[in-house]
This record gives C-alpha cells, sequence and structure tokens, in this order.
C-alpha cells in the first residue's frame, strides 16, 4: 500500500501507521527545495526512515528534515523522537504547555496562530485545549488543494479526543475544535487524526451539537 496521501501542486503529503497503538506518522515535502516536516516520531524509526525516504523521492533537490512537530506529549506520539533528532539533527516543535513532557529539548515553542515557514510552504499552530494542555493541530494549505488539518488526539472521525469524563477538559476541548477549526475552516479540509482513518470538517459539522450533549 502506497504511503502517498496527496500529490499537490508544490508538496506531497505521506503517512504511515507505526507501532502497537497504530499512530500515524506524516510527513510533508516540498517539491522544489526538498524541505521536510515530519508530524509525530511516533514509533519504529525504521519505518520512519522509509518513510522520509519515500518523501525524498518526490523532490529533485536534496532532501532535509527541517523540522519534527510533534502534536502532544502522550508517549504514544514521542517513542521514536529522541532517535530521530539524534540521527538527523532536525529541529522540534511542540505547544507551550506540552513542553516540559517531551523527552528531548524543544527548540520552537508553539503558540496558537503561530506560522511555520518551509521553502516551498507553511504550517499554521492551532492550540487546541482538553486533550492535554498544549495539544496542536498543525494546518497546511498548498495551491489548488484543501485545507489539510494534522489533529493529532484532539478530533477524530465521530468525536473529539479522549478528555478522561473530566466535564471541563470536554468543555475546553470542544470550544476550541469549534471555535478554531469548524469556524475558521471550509468543509472540504481533510483532517488526519493521530490514529486512525481521515475526515472532513463537512461530514463531522452535523455532529457538532450530538457531541456535545453526549460530553466526549
Amino acid at each position: 500500500m502506497t504511503s502517498l496521501l496527496h500529490d499537490l501542486e508544490h508538496v506531497t503529503v505521506r503517512c504511515a501507521a507505526v507501532g502497537d497503538m497504530d499512530n500515524n506518522v506524516y510527513v510533508i515535502t516540498a517539491k522544489e527545495s526538498g524541505d521536510q516536516v515530519l508530524i509525530d516520531a511516533a514509533d519504529d524509526l525504521p519505518a520512519i526512515r522509509a518513510l522520509l525516504a519515500e518523501g525524498a523521492g518526490d523532490t529533485s533537490a536534496p532532501a532535509k528534515l527541517a523540522l519534527i512537530a510533534t502534536t502532544h506529549q502522550h508517549w504514544d506520539h514521542v517513542r521514536a523522537l529522541e532517535g530521530l533528532v539524534a540521527e538527523t539533527g532536525a529541529h522540534t516543535a511542540a505547544g507551550r504547555q506540552d513542553v516540559s513532557g517531551i523527552p528531548v529539548p524543544v527548540d520552537v515553542v508553539l503558540d496558537h496562530g503561530d506560522v511555520g515557514n518551509f521553502n516551498g510552504f507553511d504550517l499554521t499552530a492551532v492550540h487546541l485545549r482538553g486533550h492535554t494542555p498544549g495539544s496542536i493541530a498543525y494546518v497546511l494549505k498548498d495551491d489548488g488543494g484543501p485545507h489539510l488539518i494534522f489533529s493529532g488526539d484532539s478530533l477524530f472521525p465521530g468525536g473529539v479526543g479522549n478528555t478522561q469524563k473530566d466535564p471541563d477538559r470536554f468543555t475546553l476541548l470542544i470550544q476550541d475544535v469549534v471555535e478554531r477549526l469548524f469556524d475558521v475552516y471550509p468543509d472540504d479540509a481533510v483532517v488526519y487524526p493521530g490514529h486512525g482513518a481521515p475526515t472532513t470538517l463537512g461530514t463531522e459539522r452535523p455532529h457538532l451539537e450530538e457531541w456535545r450533549a453526549r460530553g466526549w
């Protein structure tokens, strides 16, 4: 099965599912410059190496891992992070409130609305509080393609992420997901979660009040 999710004008997006929790690892590769951003070095360093190599085949330039972006601090999303940093020397990014739980020094501390400028694409950080204090979704927009939202464990097909039955955390997460994703991006925006299959905002939008009512 191919790792390729999108072949857009300026970038490709590839994915591999790794580890015993089937974590999704995503890599964005700029076709002209070779800049790469990897989202969630979750597990299985050999599989991540292979994914980066496949992305490198999408560019005629020498591929360079410009950033390893972490969606949140939970252990299953960072198991290969230390090894990948040691191998590549790539810079790391994570949300401000999760930095203390990341197992390597964080070079780029993210707040809501921060934009990372790479050679060929930009990534916007969207802070979604509730699953963890510093969870970040990363949003990519390439010319001619839909918005791509790498949501970590904050938004899935069928609902928001786990808030351990804490009503305050759930209220915060559903509020942020609605105000910072559904109220900002169009229905054709594709959501790529930290585990499992993708969805679109348009598919999930009719169910928001149902999610509020059930409390998870």
